[in-house]
Order: structure tokens, then C-alpha cells, then sequence
């Protein structure tokens, strides 16, 4: 089953709209992510629904942010890409009669359960301000590592 990698891309769409451009079409998001505007608008409308984005079509158009990084939670982001499914695993339910697969079923159902409230807390807690600060210190870590490397030639 492949990876849901929806609410990593709205983060990084999210991020350079909060740090490098105010406003952006379908279009330019979509060249930035290598998708088609269509899936950008698809996307983008949870996060519109939820009050993070805003949407101005023609001239001039394009998606906004309607409040800071700082005030976008992990959280905010996963339910608005609708709330994909967090484990690629379950309960197997081929033989509900089955002794053996209602015990193993029950925990399993449990202990994601308890894993996935912990995760949802967790989002909760990590804003996209937080992201995007882990991404200017790896920038910075990196230009000082450009420096050393330019220097000992």
C-alpha cells in the first residue's frame, strides 16, 4: 500500500507561502510539488475549509495564508487532507469466528488506537512554525558546511 504524502506536501506548501511568497496560483504550487493544479485545488480546499488558506480567482488570483505559521498545528494540516489513515497495518478479520483472530483483532485495534490519540496529541502540539524553523537550521548547517568546503579548496 503506498504512502499517503498529502499532509507532507501541504506542510511544504505551506511553509514557503509563510516564508518566501505571499501569494500563489494552482499552477505555480503545483510546478513547485510536480503535480497537476487540479490535485493542488483538491488539496488546497481542505485548508481552505479549515481557515488556513484563502482562494482568489483571475487576475491577481491565487491561494494565501489566512494566519501565521505559528498558529497552523500538525494537526490542522492532517484533518484537512481529510485525515488519511495513520498505519498500514489492522486487524486481519479474514475468520471473525475465529478464536485466535478476535484476541489478536482487539489488541491490535486497541493499541493503534492508544498510538494513533498519543500521535493526534502530538500534531497538536507541533505548529508549522516549528517545521519551518527545523528547516532554516538545517539551511544554515548547510551553508556553514558550503563555507568549510569552499575555504580547504
Amino acid at each position: 500500500m503506498p504512502r499517503d504524502n498529502r499532509m507532507s506536501r501541504m506542510l511544504h506548501v505551506l511553509i514557503h507561502m509563510g516564508k518566501h511568497v505571499k501569494r500563489a496560483t494552482s499552477e505555480d504550487i503545483a510546478k513547485m510539488l510536480g503535480t497537476n493544479p487540479v490535485v493542488v485545488r483538491r488539496m488546497m480546499a481542505g485548508l481552505r475549509e479549515k481557515g488556513v488558506m484563502t482562494s482568489a480567482k483571475g487576475h491577481n488570483g491565487g491561494w494565501e495564508l489566512t494566519r501565521g505559521l505559528d498558529a497552523i498545528t500538525l494537526l490542522d494540516v492532517y484533518e484537512a487532507v481529510g485525515g488519511p489513515p495513520l498505519f498500514n497495518i489492522g486487524p486481519h478479520r479474514d475468520q471473525p469466528q475465529c478464536v485466535v483472530e478476535q484476541a489478536v483483532d482487539a489488541r491490535m485495534e486497541k493499541t493503534l488506537s492508544e498510538a494513533e490519540a498519543l500521535l493526534m496529541k502530538r500534531f497538536q502540539m507541533i505548529t508549522v512554525s516549528d517545521l519551518a524553523k527545523d528547516f532554516e537550521e538545517a539551511l544554515a548547517k548547510r551553508r556553514e558546511s558550503d563555507k568549510k568546503i569552499c575555504v580547504s579548496k
